[in-house]
């Protein structure tokens, strides 16, 4: 007896994760700065701003081009009304993205909220607000959204459709590839045939829920908008509405092809009209497929960011790969579980075409991981790096799971015996005269009976199952016929035994290939609606705060700023108190002083506080002179940390006046 061990992965594997790392991290240490989902990277005024005077309007300004609509942009006065005029202004130039709206004329002091919210150029929605101050800070009434763009039952309904349009997409062209690359007589099994066709249903709902929840998702979020039919014709308008219908239309002529392959291809016999159809059918479901896989090409992250001529063709290629290992994966273990019969020849060819498309697979997403990710900092420390690693992690358990099935499928015998053999056995053992029998034959021959005769007719009246001589039942001849198919069905078994090991190490690895597979789409899904880690570092560093940046808490900010004017007493020293040098309101003292230390008269002194980093300011302030020498203002709003640039402007007579500056740390 035999033992059959599981495969070894073999050193190709490992030497083609070890390429695919070292091309990845060569990648990633070359990488430029470039943006590939938008996000807000400033506005004016600038969020936690205190101006003086009220705006004209209010801007807004993105990495990348963005959908704007009448509602996108909208400013709440301190009781929530409405402050803007509901004018979108595009104020874009160059590469500059830029869009703002018309305030209101007489707008009074306080603090105003900006809502904002728009669908960026890979058809993913965003938002945010922020607020800004009048004169000076005053409280709000208005409450923020809690949910984010995109989020709530909504967002949780169409993530679940944009994940079945992938898994639909995966079966319908990994399935119909899979029959006619590796296994023609496939199109003619029903659970292979249910299969294809439930990828197809499932990838044509999938996208009639995504067109109807479109409208909701980027806008409203509730659902009951799904039936705004104004809302649906506002978004067939748009760049994903219009792609989700052409895969709609791209999906009846994949019905046709669907129905030509379990049709008149499932019924062709003549091995050259079966040729000629499968060309035309290959060329035919190549088109759509990549028609298909064009449409998310053109709205997700591919049709933007950097070197999209490159990136839409890349993705393309990807789905394709995708879906032919992972598609015909699916189609493999129906074969294997619901008709056992599949030839060997067809899991090899099989095996060849996901070898092909894991390498087309590691290509491609080498590619699209440079470009989303950029840079080891974005890949370790974003969302959307985070779960590349897992997904990289998976595609490599996948791959290594790929390689003991190549190895199974090489030691797999044949699955049964073919009939034609089990017929020639059968008739053989059935034909074949017992013991009794050749001395019957003997026995007449030596007393010229005619024994030949006798034994062809009992043969006759014996030779077919349940049937017995004219002159009654031969108990003993019925015993040898069951004893004879018994021993046939014994070599069935045996066979089949004999073969059970290689047939079960081969099912338990194409199940466990497509358990994996279920959660690396699973994470593809979440990736298509992830910011990428380009863009998130993007916007970090043009709005975030800055490391290091905190001042030393619970302690004023007190600093020595020399003077000359040029002038008559024109030399001094300003010092300045920040109290307490933190955000939010500070009371702010000067004191100026001649070079011996006294107290030095002059005519005006200003002050203007910038933090550049966010570009919030210059912020003026005007303080009041309490006495000789001694200046000084309430309530001075530094609304966020950073390193803030206090520029003081000293007068000492009517032509005289010098501007002094130094940089601060607030907490």
């Amino acid at each position: 007896m035999t033992t059959t061990t599981a495969p070894r992965p073999g050193t190709a594997l490992a030497r083609l994760l070890v390429l695919a790392a070292a091309l990845l991290g060569v990648l990633l240490a070359g990488a430029a700065p470039a943006s590939a989902h938008a996000a807000l990277t400033g506005s004016d005024p600038g969020d936690g701003a205190v101006v003086a005077t009220a705006p004209k309007e209010v801007g807004l300004t993105f990495s990348e081009q963005v959908a704007m609509s009448a509602d996108s942009i909208r400013v709440l006065d301190p009781s929530g009304r409405r402050a803007d005029t509901g004018e979108i202004i595009d104020l874009c130039s160059g590469a500059v993205v830029k869009y703002g709206v018309a305030l209101r004329a007489g707008l009074p002091d306080g603090t105003y909220t900006v809502a904002w919210q728009t669908v960026s150029a890979d058809s993913h929605p965003i938002a945010g607000a922020f607020t800004f101050s009048i004169g000076a800070p005053s409280a709000t009434s208005v409450a923020l959204p809690e949910q984010s763009a995109g989020g709530g039952v909504v967002g949780a309904l169409y993530g679940i459709a944009r994940y079945l349009s992938y898994a639909g997409f995966a079966v319908l062209v990994g399935g119909g590839a899979f029959v006619l690359l590796c296994w023609p007589r496939g199109a003619e099994v029903r659970p292979v045939q249910r299969t294809v066709v439930r990828g197809w249903l499932t990838l044509t709902g999938a996208t009639l829920v995504m067109l109807l929840l479109r409208g909701p998702y980027t806008g409203s979020g509730k659902l009951a908008d799904v039936f705004d039919l104004a809302g649906l014709q506002a978004v067939l308008q748009t760049k994903t509405g219009a792609a989700l219908t052409s895969r709609l239309l791209l999906l009846g002529a994949a019905a046709l092809f669907v129905a030509v392959l379990f049709g008149a291809y499932a019924r062709r016999t003549e091995p050259k009209e079966r040729k000629d159809l499968s060309f035309g059918l290959g060329l035919g479901g190549t088109v759509v497929a990549a028609g298909i896989a064009g449409t998310w090409a053109l709205a997700e992250h591919a049709s933007t960011g950097i070197q999209p001529g490159i990136a839409m063709p890349v993705d393309i290629l990807h789905l394709l790969a995708v879906a032919a290992w992972l598609g015909g994966l699916t189609t493999l273990l129906v074969a294997l579980y619901r008709t056992p019969s599949v030839e060997r020849a067809a899991v090899e060819r099989f095996s060849r075409v996901a070898f092909v498309s894991v390498a087309a697979l590691v290509a491609t997403g080498l590619y699209q991981s440079w470009r989303q990710v950029g840079s080891w900092s974005a890949l370790t420390g974003t969302r959307y790096g985070q779960l590349l690693l897992v997904k990289i992690g998976l595609m490599a358990v996948l791959v290594g799971i790929a390689w003991i099935s190549r190895r199974w499928t090489r030691r797999l015998a044949e699955r049964t015996v073919p009939q034609a053999e089990e017929e020639e056995l059968e008739q053989h053992l059935q034909d074949e005269p017992s013991e009794k029998d050749r001395q019957e034959e003997t026995g007449a021959e030596e007393s010229g009976t005619e024994g030949t005769d006798t034994e062809r007719t009992g043969t006759e009246k014996t030779g077919t199952e349940g049937s017995a001589p004219e002159d009654g039942p031969d108990p003993e001849r019925a015993a040898q016929l069951a004893r004879q198919r018994a021993a046939v069905a014994t070599a069935r078994r045996k066979k089949e035994r004999d073969a059970d090991p290689e047939r079960t190490g081969l099912r338990r690895s194409v199940l466990t290939e497509a358990a994996v597979a279920v959660v690396l789409l699973a994470v593809t899904t979440v990736l298509t609606s992830t910011e990428p880690g380009r863009t998130e570092e993007e916007a970090a560093r043009n709005g975030g705060t800055t490391a290091g940046s905190a001042a030393v808490p619970d302690r004023p900010v007190d600093i020595r700023l020399p003077f000359d004017t040029g002038g008559v007493d024109g030399k001094g020293v300003v010092r300045l108190s920040l109290d307490p040098g933190r955000t939010g309101a500070n009371a702010l003292h000067l004191f100026v002083e001649r070079p011996n230390g006294k107290p030095l008269d002059v005519p005006e002194i200003k002050v203007n506080l910038t933090l550049e980093e966010k570009g919030v300011g210059p912020l003026p302030v005007a303080p009041d002179r309490i006495q000789t020498g001694h200046w000084s203002a309430s309530g001075v709003q530094l609304p966020l940390p950073g390193e803030w640039r206090i520029q003081v402007t000293v007068r000492t007579s009517e032509i005289d006046q010098t501007t002094i500056e130094k940089n601060v740390k607030i907490g």
